[in-house]
C-alpha cells in the first residue's frame, strides 16, 4: 500500500512507509511506525510538537493512536471514503469527545495522492486477474 507518511519535530524529521504486509503486522501502519520511533527517540509519549504528514486520511487505530500521542497537527492528501477518521467514514479526530484536539489540514496534493492510490490499486487488480487467469 503506497501510504507514506512523515513527523517533524524540531530538528526530528522521521518518514514510514506501510509495512502491513512485509511485517505481517496489522498496526504496521505509517503513523504507527512514526508514533512509535518518535517516542523511541525522544523518550517521551506527548509528542505535542510534531506535525504527521500523510498521504491518506487516518483511519480509526491511526487517529485514536495520534490523539493519545497528544500530536499538534496532521496534514493528508487524500480522503478516505472506506476508512478515514477525518469525517470520511468515522470522526475521530476532530471529536468533541476528545480528550486532546489535534489541528488537521486535509488537501494539500490531494490529487496527486488519490491517484497514486488509483494505480497502485489498478496494477494491484491486474495482478490478481493475471494470476487467476494466466494468459497464454
Amino acid at each position: 500500500m503506497p501510504i507514506g507518511a512523515v513527523l517533524v519535530s524540531g530538528d526530528l524529521v522521521i518518514e514510514a512507509k506501510n509495512e502491513k504486509e512485509a511485517r505481517r503486522d496489522p498496526t504496521a501502519h505509517a503513523e504507527m511506525l512514526l508514533l512509535r520511533e518518535a517516542a523511541a527517540r525522544l523518550r517521551a509519549w506527548r509528542l505535542s510538537d510534531a506535525t504527521v504528514y500523510v498521504t491518506k486520511e487516518p483511519c480509526v487505530m491511526c487517529a485514536g493512536a495520534l490523539i493519545a500521542a497528544r500530536v499538534k497537527r496532521v496534514v493528508y492528501g487524500a480522503r478516505d471514503p472506506k476508512g478515514g477518521a477525518d469525517g470520511s467514514a468515522f470522526d475521530v479526530l476532530r471529536s468533541p469527545k476528545s480528550n486532546h484536539r489535534i489541528e488537521v489540514t486535509s488537501g494539500p496534493l490531494e490529487g496527486e495522492a488519490a491517484e497514486q492510490l488509483r494505480r497502485f490499486f489498478r496494477a494491484k487488480r491486474a495482478d490478481e486477474e493475471e494470476t487467476i487467469l494466466p494468459s497464454s
